[in-house]
């Protein structure tokens, strides 16, 4: 890892930034407090909305933290299977008697607002996911003294993002809960991930950025696992999901140790992109129809996921969760970071003992 990001937080571990109200200042504060990097989630929000909470989040705490934004998206031009998809979860609105959203209520995510919000008022991380900015917006977030990552699913992604100038990447693999961070979504790709470990060793070969790898980690024993393939640091999002500070609804919370939702699988079920989610019945009965329609899709299920949490309808909610999911713990944040902290030096000291014992 460069200095730069080095010297922000003292321990490898990086918050992720889990949108859709998880990822609230209280997570962040606790995290960065701990010596992690907290992060928010500035997507499915306004500039002003985003705003707020680095105000909030910087009354919690000194300590340095991230914001994460989402690229704006292409053009989808096969509005018809939209439209195909929207009278498949008809019967749906009817059983929450709400509404379907309308698929075109915007693409871009409010990017440019919040670009000229972390300028105006600069802080020390920014993450991008969903592709890669231009070099000029990342070269005008390093002149205001803003560390930049982006999201890289494969090595060419990686080449991208070095290309593009920032001044790190994110390995996301395939075991990683909640939206793949691929630049370009291509129905044809679904569910062909690389694993994390054979991610980052190929995007060592492949950049010469620091490497923050993320997807499915829960355990300072496989921090430690990521580190020695050449990670400078390791991102969680479901670790964090079940601390008592995370926004997440508590039936989500719950079901990640819940018998009743075995496993996880990508789905389109719920936003149009491939995302990681506990298998409930939502995911069963629409995840094989839904079209290849971010953010359409997203905003069509948004009335039903709002519906489902209101009925504390767990079969209905976008239960996003990576596959390591039954190993969370439902600890206080910092206490949280604490554990995995002693947790990777007891892996490293291991390690270290087999060594010298060869």
């Amino acid at each position: 890892m460069s200095s730069a990001l080095t010297d922000l937080f003292p321990h490898p571990i990086v918050q992720a930034p889990m949108a859709g109200g998880v990822s609230v200042p209280q997570l962040a504060a606790a995290v960065s407090e701990a010596g992690g990097l907290g992060f928010l989630a500035a997507g499915y929000k306004t500039a002003d909305g985003m705003y707020q909470e680095i105000k909030q989040l910087r009354g919690l705490t000194s300590r340095p933290f991230g914001v994460n934004v989402f690229m704006p998206q292409p053009e989808y031009a096969e509005s018809g299977a939209v439209e195909v998809y929207a009278q498949q979860l008809a019967g749906e609105a009817a059983w929450y008697e709400t509404e379907l959203g309308d698929p075109d209520s915007g693409r871009d995510d409010g990017y440019d607002a919040k670009l000229a919000v972390l300028l105006d008022n600069p802080v020390p991380v920014v993450s991008f996911h969903f592709g890669a900015p231009d070099r000029d917006v990342l070269d005008r977030l390093r002149r205001a003294g803003t560390f930049t990552l982006v999201t890289a699913t494969t090595a060419e992604e990686a080449r991208a993002v070095e290309r593009a100038g920032a001044d790190a990447v994110i390995a996301q693999g395939v075991e990683a809960g909640g939206h793949q961070g691929t630049h370009r979504d291509l129905a044809e790709n679904d569910g062909s991930g690389m694993g994390l470990l054979s991610l980052v060793a190929q995007i060592r070969e492949a950049v010469n950025l620091p490497i923050v790898a993320a997807g499915g980690i829960m355990r300072g024993s496989q921090i430690a696992a990521v580190l020695a393939a050449g990670a400078s640091a390791a991102q969680l999002g479901t670790a964090f999901l079940a601390t008592p500070e995370s926004g997440a609804n508590a039936l989500h919370k719950q079901a990640l140790t819940n018998p009743l939702f075995a496993r996880t699988e990508l789905t389109r079920a719920f936003s149009g992109r491939p995302a990681r989610a506990l298998v409930n019945r939502f995911v069963r009965e629409h995840g094989p129809y839904a079209p290849a329609a971010y953010p359409e899709i997203n905003h069509l299920t948004a009335p039903l996921r709002k519906a489902a949490a209101k009925a504390a309808d767990a079969q209905g909610l976008s239960l996003w969760a990576g596959q390591g999911h039954r190993l969370a713990r439902e600890l206080p944040a910092g206490e949280l970071v604490e554990t995995l902290v002693a947790e990777l030096a007891a892996a490293r000291t291991a390690l270290s003992a087999g060594g010298d014992r060869r």
